[in-house]
């Protein structure tokens, strides 16, 4: 059986959380003011790059002092407090900016300058200030899917990029109170919200985490197997995954998906690690599966071809482009490398 994955591009994380900080009165206001504190943007799930930096991505970092005022005065720009970092003993902290909001408000920007410094305001109101800022923000910067730019950056931008875009996420998709429809109010620098409904005790809301399983199914001759869901495109092949039903535990997850989505039976299972999955809310955690059955039924619904696969196999499909597998920010692709023997 296989042993625990050390690298996952999205499950890199080498800071600081602050936890018991972020709740406190002026937080973000200080951090803001310190000389250590660096921005940096994120939007509709993109994180902002220096120009001509896509090859080798990294965060295109601003001092806070510079865009203080910027995001201060653009409206629905969201601040978060991503966490700090010690190098040489120096602590530097991190903040997240989603201007997603800002990009869709604003009107067409196509007549407006970009030369303006972020730190300069306009003084004609807050739609030219909102304006102002979108524009800088999509002139100035190369914007960058996180698929593409955690496999390819340092641990410490993956864990940072990763943990702004899950956060932007969940601020989108929830402005309203699940419970009794009030407006939020985003508190404890980013990290929850609270409802304005003051007869409902203005409720503490968190972050919501979809729980899923991906599991390599792996028979008694160590060949794995791959499927190709009808969802996928191309000659996409990967392993089986799915998410977790309420009232189950991961293992019976596991056994469920594996049954219904290949009619393959399992034994043994293996935990191999986890990964965020900001797209937009799961966390993945990884399993190899020692199959008791081989015979496979695939629903012709979900998943439309499953097959089995020994290294020679697998090796022959990619170099026909039968077979594509996916990417290297996917959990999946060190699964199969690391069964494979080597990275593909």
């Amino acid at each position: 059986m296989m042993q625990p994955l050390r690298y996952l591009p999205l499950a890199q994380d080498v800071l600081d959380d602050r936890t018991y900080d972020r709740g406190k009165p002026g937080f973000m206001d200080d951090i803001m003011h310190d000389p250590d504190t660096s921005v940096f943007l994120v939007s509709h799930g993109l994180v902002a790059v220096p120009r001509g930096a896509r090859l080798h991505p990294r965060l295109a970092l601003l001092p806070a002092e510079y865009v203080r005022d910027a995001v201060a005065d653009a409206s629905g720009a969201l601040a978060m407090f991503m966490g700090t970092h010690t190098v040489a003993g120096r602590t530097k902290n991190y903040v997240a900016v989603d201007v997603s909001r800002v990009m869709d408000t604003v009107p067409d920007a196509a007549q407006v300058s970009a030369d303006n410094d972020f730190g300069e305001t306009a003084d004609t109101g807050s739609s030219a200030a909102d304006l102002l800022f979108a524009e800088r923000a999509s002139s100035r910067f190369d914007w960058c899917d996180l698929r593409d730019f955690a496999p390819n950056t340092t641990a410490l931008d993956a864990g940072l990029a990763t943990r702004a875009i899950s956060l932007a996420s969940w601020h989108a998709s929830q402005r309203f109170c699940p419970c009794c429809a009030s407006p939020v109010e985003t508190v404890d620098a980013g990290w929850a919200q609270r409802c304005t409904n003051e007869a409902d005790r203005n409720r503490m809301l968190f972050p919501r985490i979809e729980p899923a399983v991906i599991t390599m199914i792996v028979d008694a001759h160590d060949r794995i197997l791959l499927q190709h869901n009808a969802t996928f495109p191309g000659t996409l092949y990967s392993v089986c995954a799915g998410f977790v039903e309420a009232g189950e535990s991961l293992e019976h997850a596991v056994r469920r998906e594996c049954l219904e989505e290949t009619g393959v039976e399992v034994g043994e299972l293996r935990y191999l690690g986890s990964q965020v999955w900001p797209f937009p809310a799961s966390l993945m955690a990884g399993f190899v599966a020692q199959a008791t059955t081989d015979d496979v039924h695939i629903d012709d619904i979900e998943v439309s071809d499953a097959r089995w696969m020994s290294r020679d196999d697998l090796t022959r499909a990619l170099a026909n482009d039968e077979v594509t597998l996916p990417g290297k920010a996917a959990i999946a692709r060190y699964m199969i490398s690391q069964w494979y023997g080597k990275e593909l």
